[in-house]
């Protein structure tokens, strides 16, 4: 049975003011993300990939313009929507992991303050239900002692912990996607694993699509459906991981492959 489609990206186009005026950074770009499915992004920094996030979520810079193209949520268009609209988007329907988790927290105030705004932000919750929430989400994210995390603040954390709490507020609110972009960069390998298995887990069991960027090949082998190759701006190679993998039609896609030890393209 093929699945739903969560998120439809077409034709999508950015352009960045420069001293020499308009440059293309995002050209023509189109995927979907389909419910419960991994699709991963990979490509050379500059290539576009945070670019492509930024405006999924809204958040581009002033510098940057959207020139052409649409992104459906369900049948919303987010590029229609307006920024106070796209606020009750962001984090109840459309949820972020970044790679670099001790920026993502407040220093001065606890996680369970972090915690609970959020799911009273975007949902009728009372503090007590948000925090019984909290709790769950924590478990569920391998974090022992959720009650005493709660009342921690982030510097009190390691970084593994940090991105398990990252994960927990992400998916607490079951969103219909997830944008990991390069969530597991800062963490050793084991940590890595555990982490990606995590998240793996969470959307197989809430059905939420991630998009997932990574430069880190075996991270996209290791979770990914789908892959798509992104170069200069464009996507020049999708396919199914294990077709991507063992047959890249592309030559940028095998100049990438053949650049990570281990792989045999012969």
């Amino acid at each position: 049975m093929e699945k739903q489609i969560a998120l439809s990206v077409e034709h999508l186009t950015i352009n960045v003011s420069t001293l020499h005026g308009m440059k293309p950074i995002v050209n023509e770009v189109s995927f979907q993300l389909k419910k419960g499915e991994v699709l991963g992004l990979v490509g050379a920094s500059g290539s576009g990939k945070t670019m492509t996030c930024l405006a999924i979520l809204g958040l581009l810079q002033e510098a940057a313009r959207i020139e052409q193209g649409s992104i459906y949520l369900g049948n919303r268009n987010l590029l229609k929507l307006n920024p106070h609209q796209m606020r009750g988007v962001r984090g109840s329907d459309i949820a972020v992991i970044m790679q670099n988790p001790m920026s993502a927290f407040n220093p001065t105030i606890t996680i369970g303050q972090h915690f609970i705004e959020t799911l009273c932000a975007h949902r009728s919750f009372s503090r007590r239900e948000a925090r019984e929430l909290a709790m769950t989400y924590l478990n569920k994210t391998g974090l022992p002692y959720p009650n005493k995390i709660l009342d921690q603040h982030p510097f009190q954390l390691s970084g593994g912990m940090l991105q398990r709490v990252m994960i927990a507020i992400a998916m607490s609110l079951q969103p219909a996607v997830l944008i990991a972009d390069e969530p597991t960069t800062a963490l050793d390998t084991v940590h890595q694993v555990q982490i990606l298995e995590q998240m793996y887990s969470l959307c197989q069991e809430q059905e939420t699509a991630m998009l997932l960027v990574s430069h880190d090949l075996g991270v996209i082998a290791y979770m990914a459906d789908e892959v798509a190759v992104m170069h200069n701006g464009c996507i020049v190679e999708k396919a199914f991981v294990h077709d991507l993998f063992d047959r890249p039609q592309h030559l940028y896609t095998r100049m990438l492959l053949q650049a990570r030890p281990g792989i045999d393209l012969a």
